[in-house]
């Protein structure tokens, strides 16, 4: 497997798989990399209404299913940037690897989920259990806030390594009693009467936060792609709380996979709040205090002690916050 995902990794800083994006970028283009998921809708939305042509920059879109091989692209040259998580992307800066998080686009609010046999009532219950979640991802981080908080860790569990799907699956074939997933799964279990949704992401809003990360000299370089950007994002938020219907049929249509569907958008979407510039400036405050800082402060305390990141990172290195107060 790992000989597998080596090569895997070395096409990518080859050219991405193919997909043909080895030229570096040019003034006036951004290129992004990042999973399937419904809080990246308003970044398809702003392409596909030309939001941000308007706003002066070409932002090129690429789903790529596994955040090793996305930032392996941006390390490579391949692609400017990416869109994730918080904590996920700490785990790719180094020396080598400069980047930084330029604006803030959504947070789970229901999205994310614990699934478990009906008679659990907390976590508790799960001590000595077999819990599946994907390993080094926001699963396991968020896993380890809801743990802490009830005053165990990861070795009162047993963890089993799977992507989100695989573990709800699993675990909705009774093949293990707890698993780390998110939504459409949340729901599939709701609804199939196999157990149910123990705690949800509602519980700890403003923790599993999604960014936009660019490279430190593409911001150097093109500080009015930058602007024109995050522009285009804010107007998409602000037409999807205008043209709700409209704009999650443009962003089924835009992310594909098991989000093509409008309804089955809709239905992922009420688990994220979009982040507009209010949003922004109230969540991302100063590099020194905020709940941006906080939260790259205690991503680097559960990283760093699990020994998950290249360097130590602090808030002021990788929070720009110059862009966000545009319009």
């Amino acid at each position: 497997m790992k000989t597998f995902r080596n090569c895997l990794m070395t096409a990518v800083s080859a050219g991405l798989l193919g997909l043909g994006l080895a030229a570096p970028a040019n003034a006036g283009a951004i290129r992004l990399g990042m999973t399937t998921w419904v809080g990246y809708g308003p970044l398809f939305l702003a392409r596909d209404l030309g939001y941000f042509k308007e706003a002066g920059v070409d932002v090129d879109l690429k789903i790529i299913e596994e955040s090793a091989l996305y930032m392996a692209a941006v390390a490579g040259g391949d692609l400017d940037g990416a869109a994730s998580t918080v904590d996920e992307l700490m785990k790719y800066r180094s020396d080598e690897l400069c980047f930084k998080y330029v604006v803030a686009l959504d947070d789970s609010h229901g999205g994310d989920g614990v699934v478990t046999q009906p008679d659990v009532k907390s976590l508790k219950d799960l001590k000595g259990q077999q819990v599946a979640l994907n390993e080094g991802s926001i699963s396991e981080f968020w896993f380890n806030v809801l743990l802490k908080k009830e005053g165990m860790t990861e070795d009162d569990v047993t963890i089993t390594n799977m992507t989100a799907d695989d573990a709800a699956t699993a675990f909705i074939a009774g093949q293990v009693p707890a698993a780390v997933t998110w939504e459409p799964h949340l729901t599939e279990v709701r609804k199939g009467g196999k157990g149910k949704v123990l705690i949800d992401s509602t519980t700890t809003p403003g923790l599993i936060v999604d960014v936009i990360a660019l490279k430190c000299d593409m911001i150097e370089k093109h500080p009015e792609d930058v602007r024109a950007l995050i522009k285009g994002y804010y107007k998409a938020v602000d037409y999807i709380k205008t043209n709700p219907d409209k704009a999650y049929e443009i962003m089924a249509k835009g992310i594909g996979g098991y989000l093509e569907k409008p309804e089955d958008f809709a239905a992922g979407a009420k688990g994220v709040r979009y982040y507009d510039r209010a949003r922004n400036l109230e969540f991302f405050g100063t590099p020194q205090k905020s709940e941006a800082a906080d939260l790259v402060n205690f991503a680097q305390d559960v990283w760093g002690k699990a020994g998950k990141l290249k360097m130590t990172i602090d808030s002021k290195t990788i929070l720009d916050t110059d862009f966000i107060k545009e319009q």
